[in-house]
This record gives C-alpha cells, sequence and structure tokens, in this order.
C-alpha cells in the first residue's frame, strides 16, 4: 500500500514538472530572430557603449507636431514633439545591409540616454494604442530612438509689452547623469535639426524666427551636455485693438459728447458721465482676466486704459468746475467798469500800506543822522528799500496768479474742452504708438 502511494506521488510530481516546463520553442531565446540573438550575446544594457573609449556622442532632432497652449498667466506652453536620438554601440554591430526595425518595448534591454526636458513641469509619453517608441538598429551599430511626448515647458515672458510684445521660449534638452566625459550631445543638421513650426498656425502669435544652440549646464556634480531650442513668437494685436483699444477709444469719444449738452440739463451729463466711467472700469477689469495678477508688470495695455480712464473721468470733473462756476456766478452780482477800478485802488492801497509799514520798520531800527553822513549808510538804505519792495512784488504776482484762474464766462469751458480733450487725446496717442512699436 505504501509502495503505490509512493507511485502515484512519484507519477504525480513528474506529471507537474512536465506542465510546468517551457518547451524550447517557447523560450526567450526563440522569440529573437537569430540576428537579434546574435547581437544581444554578452550586451550590457548597463555600461554605456565606449565605455573605456571616451565619450558617446548622441545626434537629437525633433519635430514640433502641435503647439497646444500658451498661458501668461503660468508663464508656460505646452505642446506635442516627436524626439529623436541617434547614436553608435559597437555591440549592437551586424552583418547585412538593412536595418532592424524593432518593437518598442524591447528598448528596455537596450542602453538609451538619460535625456530629460529641463523646464518641464509635467509630461508623459502617449501609449494608445501601445507606447509611441520606435527602436532601429542599423548594420553599424547606429540605433535610432524615437519617443512621441507631450509636455508643458517655463517660458518667462517679459510683458511690458503686452499685447505689443514678443516673447523668446526655449526647450532645453540634458543628460541626467551621464557628465560630458560620458556623452556629448549635438543637433544633428543645425538649426534644421527641428521641423514643424513652420506649418503651425497659433491663436494669437505667429512664430517669427527659430534656431538651436550647443552649451553645457554646470552644476555642483559637473559639467553636462545641453541642447537649446529657441523660438520667438509675435503677437497678434488686431484681436486686441477689436476688443479692446477701439471699445476704450470710443468711451473717450462718448464722453466728449457731454461738452456738447447745455450745462442746465445735469441729468444728461452726469448721466453719461457716470455711464462711461463705469463701463471703462468693466473694460478694464475684463482686460486683466487672462493675465497674472502679480503688480511686476506695467503692461501696454494697462497704460492705454489708464490714459482712457483718465480723460474719462476728466470730462466728468469738467461738468463739475462748469457747474460750480456757473453756479457762483449767477448769485454775484455783476461789477461793472468803476466797482473794478475801485477795486484795484483798494488792493493797491493795501500793498501801499504793506510797504510803508515795512521801509518804517526797517529804519527805526538804525541812527538816521550815522546812516546818512556815510556812504555806506546810503547803500544799506537803498538795499533795505529793495528788500521792502519784495513783499510787495511777491503779494502783485500772487493776485495776478490767481486772476489768471479766474472765469468771467463759464460757458467758455465747454468750448475749450471742445477743442483740448480731443487735441491732448491724439498727441497722447501718437506718443503712445510710436513708443511701443517702435522702440
Amino acid at each position: 500500500m505504501c509502495t503505490l502511494s509512493w507511485g502515484f506521488r512519484t507519477l504525480f510530481i513528474m506529471i507537474s514538472y512536465r506542465l510546468m516546463k517551457v518547451p524550447p520553442a517557447e523560450g526567450k531565446g526563440e522569440i529573437l530572430p537569430p540576428t537579434i540573438q546574435k547581437i544581444m550575446k554578452g550586451y550590457n544594457k548597463y555600461l554605456r557603449p565606449f565605455f573605456d573609449n571616451g565619450p558617446v556622442s548622441v545626434g537629437m532632432s525633433m519635430d514640433i507636431a502641435s503647439i497646444d497652449t500658451i498661458s501668461e498667466i503660468n508663464m508656460d506652453y505646452t505642446a506635442t514633439i516627436f524626439l529623436r536620438q541617434r547614436w553608435t554601440d559597437e555591440r549592437l554591430c551586424f552583418d547585412g545591409n538593412k536595418s532592424l526595425s524593432l518593437d518598442g518595448r524591447l528598448v528596455e534591454m537596450l542602453w538609451v540616454p538619460d535625456t530629460f526636458i529641463v523646464d518641464s513641469k509635467k509630461s508623459f509619453l502617449h501609449d494608445i494604442t501601445v507606447e509611441n517608441r520606435l527602436i532601429r538598429i542599423y548594420p553599424n551599430g547606429t540605433v535610432l530612438y524615437a519617443i512621441r511626448i507631450t509636455t508643458t515647458v517655463a517660458c518667462n515672458m517679459d510683458l511690458t509689452k503686452y499685447p505689443m510684445d514678443k516673447q523668446t521660449c526655449t526647450l532645453q534638452l540634458e543628460s541626467w547623469g551621464y557628465n560630458t566625459n560620458d556623452v556629448m550631445f549635438y543637433w544633428t543638421r543645425g538649426n534644421d535639426s527641428v521641423k514643424g513650426l513652420d506649418t503651425i498656425r497659433l491663436a494669437q502669435y505667429t512664430v517669427e524666427d527659430h534656431y538651436t544652440s550647443i552649451s553645457e549646464a554646470v552644476y555642483e556634480t559637473g559639467h553636462y551636455p545641453k541642447l537649446v531650442f529657441y523660438f520667438e513668437l509675435k503677437r497678434n494685436i488686431l484681436y486686441f485693438i477689436l476688443e479692446t483699444y477701439v471699445p476704450s477709444s470710443l468711451l473717450v469719444v462718448l464722453s466728449w459728447v457731454s461738452f456738447w449738452i447745455s450745462q442746465s440739463s445735469v441729468p444728461a451729463r452726469i448721466c453719461i458721465g457716470v455711464t462711461t466711467v463705469l463701463t471703462m472700469t468693466t473694460l478694464m477689469m475684463g482686460a486683466r482676466t487672462s493675465l497674472p495678477n502679480a503688480n511686476c508688470f506695467i503692461k501696454a495695455i494697462d497704460v492705454y486704459l489708464g490714459i482712457c480712464f483718465t480723460f474719462i473721468f476728466g470730462a466728468l470733473l469738467e461738468y463739475a468746475v462748469a457747474h460750480f462756476c456757473t453756479f457762483n456766478r449767477s448769485g454775484v452780482k455783476k461789477l461793472t467798469k468803476e466797482e473794478d477800478d475801485e477795486a484795484e485802488e483798494e488792493i493797491n492801497g493795501v500793498l501801499s500800506a504793506i510797504a510803508n509799514s515795512c521801509r518804517a520798520d526797517k529804519i527805526s531800527k538804525a541812527d538816521p543822522d550815522k546812516l546818512a553822513k556815510t556812504p555806506l549808510g546810503r547803500k544799506k538804505g537803498k538795499s533795505q528799500h529793495r528788500r521792502c519792495r519784495s513783499p510787495t512784488t511777491i503779494m502783485k504776482g500772487l493776485f495776478s496768479i490767481f486772476n489768471c484762474f479766474h472765469v468771467k464766462n463759464p460757458y467758455h469751458i465747454d468750448n475749450y474742452a471742445r477743442i483740448s480733450f480731443p487735441l491732448l487725446f491724439i498727441i497722447i496717442n501718437v506718443f503712445y504708438w510710436v513708443y511701443y512699436l517702435c522702440f
């Protein structure tokens, strides 16, 4: 009985072993073609090519598939790119004249550069329907590795001339762990290594220029290879002219309508002034919704909106001044010519009394006999007389300045405003557009 039980146990173990054993045809060695098996024999993916014979050169090229968004608030852009890297691995040489295109999942069996995007905030590799990778090996050992990624990259923007600004954004590629003694980066075709920007159409921008450069990144741990791609973006101003500049200018012109309305029509002029001020305030708030909240930038559009708001508010104040002068004029009796002369004589009498009292004080402090006998005394007397006349001159100057602000006919204020407001607004506009477009 024990012998029979031992036999069944031995048979069960043998059957289980046969079921668990993978046939040779299904082993890993039979999955790869003989050529791949030959070149992968003894291959160590943890060691870079030319490990003891200098750095390995990695060539880069890119295709910009799309630039999805450019955000002024976050100061970044999101782009989808095809990144291609090319290097030579002497361990992967094989006989033949045709390249081998492998499944992208075999990249885990090969050494690849540890390239990363420096200013990337977030990135991901597309994996629908499979991971978007390409591996191609050439007979001389050259490896082509291509991936499709979408990345959000920081872009430092200068918004002082917004919306007439130009921005220069970059895409920087570096090696994470290999320094310049291990890996060297280069652009495969110089400035032509990056393609796709010529066919991209953006909502607010136009790509003016793009170029590449090669440099080194210096950190505490050493010098690392670095490739930089620059592209210049010019903002299209037509949208902002139709959306902001034209409405704000029309609001300024609308505020001038009150200059042609009678000063006695108080509700009409107040309604126009208050309405234009509130509408301009709403327009200013709407123009800042798509911009950073930080106050470090005084933008060109803020300057223009501030100018328009000043003119609109000035038109409202103009009516307040005109109405105040008209109200005071109606309550004061109109002076005749004789009364004007009497008032002027009274002012002159006050000034003469001030001058005489000043002169008497100065002379009383000195001996008149001694002062009269010496030439020095006579000079001092003249100088004191000049000093005594100086308050008179100052008082007359102040009265003349105050007289300039006296409005004889308040109804002329609107006549002056009809000319001065439009003329000043045109002059300021000329200086504004010349400065921001030409400098």
